[in-house]
């Protein structure tokens, strides 16, 4: 299961990996989306770069002539994002290979360093106001901040995660999908207990909406946090990030780059974005 999810980190040694400006890839291993609030634009975070496809369109370019590995990626306002990952070699060779939590409050066009630089690599990252949740696959480990990223607790997973969400009206109570199981947490990630199911990717718009798709492409809602499970659809492949921006408005990154949208709750899927 973690081997249809995961995604390549790092310089690929091919010449086309993160800082390579000779041949443009373009998006290459997604690994987060998110909209932003301002405009409404669709941001695809990706091992070759930041890619942007603007309200209406379908074609996405990229952000800043850019090449950061950005791994970990959250939209935390209008023009606010947060993530993580390694930089882009060219513009940034005075970085650390691992970026720890980085800043951007421009949409993307610049960033900066917010804490653990050089210490942590967040593969999976979200956050509500002041509330960040990242698990640092480099030393395998959940973090969790209530300042913004400036300071973390450390938490012991259950096993490594490759997906996590939160409920929104109380994001003490969190949901984390490992490769084996789902599980979740009432307060912050102290405690665990298994739930039902096969993990997949997952997100939580509302307390009574919780989505998941699995790594065969099927697209799934509970409305009792994950107790029990529904089928509603299928997304048409494997995928590779997820998002939802509302109580029935779903993203999906497939793992050709390809990103599909739902405004029904996951029953019907129609591209959003191709690469």
């Amino acid at each position: 299961m973690l081997a249809l999810f995961a995604a390549g980190c790092g310089d690929d040694g091919d010449g086309s990996g993160p800082g390579s400006k000779l041949d443009d890839p373009g998006p290459v291993h997604v690994h987060g989306l998110g909209v932003n609030p301002k405009d409404g634009a669709l941001f695809i975070a990706t091992h070759t770069g930041l890619f942007r496809a603007a309200k209406g369109e379908q074609e996405s370019k990229r952000v800043a002539d850019r090449y950061q590995d950005t791994m970990g990626f959250t939209v935390a306002g209008p023009d606010r994002f947060l993530g993580s990952g390694h930089p882009d070699f060219q513009k940034d060779a005075d970085l650390p290979p691992l970026l720890g939590l980085i800043l951007s409050t421009d949409a993307g066009q610049t960033w900066r360093p917010i804490s653990l630089l050089g210490e942590a690599d967040f593969h999976v990252l979200e956050g509500i106001g002041r509330r960040v949740y990242g698990f640092d696959s480099s030393n395998e480990r959940l973090m969790v901040s209530l300042d913004g990223g400036g300071r973390w607790s450390e938490r012991t997973a259950p096993e490594p995660l490759i997906s996590l969400a939160f409920e929104p009206n109380d994001p003490k109570r969190i949901i984390g999908a490992g490769e084996n199981r789902l599980y979740a947490s009432s307060d912050e990630g102290r405690h665990w207990r298994s739930l039902e199911g096969e993990p997949g990717l997952i997100a939580w718009p509302t307390k009574e909406q919780l989505y998941l798709v699995r790594g065969d492409g099927r697209a799934l809602f509970s409305g009792n946090s994950g107790a029990r499970w529904t089928r509603v659809g299928d997304v048409g492949g494997q995928p590779a990030a997820f998002e939802a921006e509302g109580s029935r408005d779903l993203y999906v990154a497939l793992h050709d780059g390809t990103v599909k949208r739902s405004v029904d709750g996951g029953r019907s899927w129609t591209v959003r974005s191709k690469p």
